[in-house]
């Protein structure tokens, strides 16, 4: 594992407890099934969206959550679908291809991204991106 820096610049542990706050938080939305924090080393939280909230065309729908201890994130949104996968991600860290903070657009969370600007709390980064999910489940709706 990489030590921490502090300079942002280079990877950092990730930082458990906000996995853990996050964790405790989508627990208590109806858009969750299941959350786990997982990997040996390089924690990740794991959410299962709930089914009942998609049309029958998507299989699952996911998240997946890294979150570093200098501020670093990847949120990761992923939609199984019966004929493709549709996925999109929220990032925070230095890279070669975008800014620090940039978004990976659909349909496949392709790089590079595009350059975005993102809250500094992870609880404001939260709600950012269950909106825009929101906003995802009701388009799925109305095609």
């Amino acid at each position: 594992m990489t030590p921490p820096t502090g300079d942002g610049a280079t990877p950092a542990p990730i930082d458990r407890p906000v996995l853990e706050l996050l964790r405790d938080r989508l627990e208590t939305t109806r858009q969750v099934e299941t959350t786990a924090i997982t990997g040996d080393g390089h924690l990740e939280l794991d959410v299962r969206l709930s089914d009942e909230y998609y049309p029958r065309r998507v299989q699952t729908a996911s998240l997946a959550v890294r979150w570093y201890e200098n501020d670093a994130f990847k949120i990761h949104y992923r939609e199984a679908r019966t004929s493709d996968d549709w996925e999109c991600r929220w990032d925070r860290h230095r890279n070669p291809h975008n800014e620090r903070d940039h978004y990976h657009p659909p349909p496949d969370a392709s790089t590079p991204g595009e350059d975005a600007s993102w809250p500094t709390d992870y609880r404001e980064v939260l709600t950012l991106v269950l909106g825009e999910i929101e906003d995802r489940v009701q388009t799925l709706w109305d095609e």
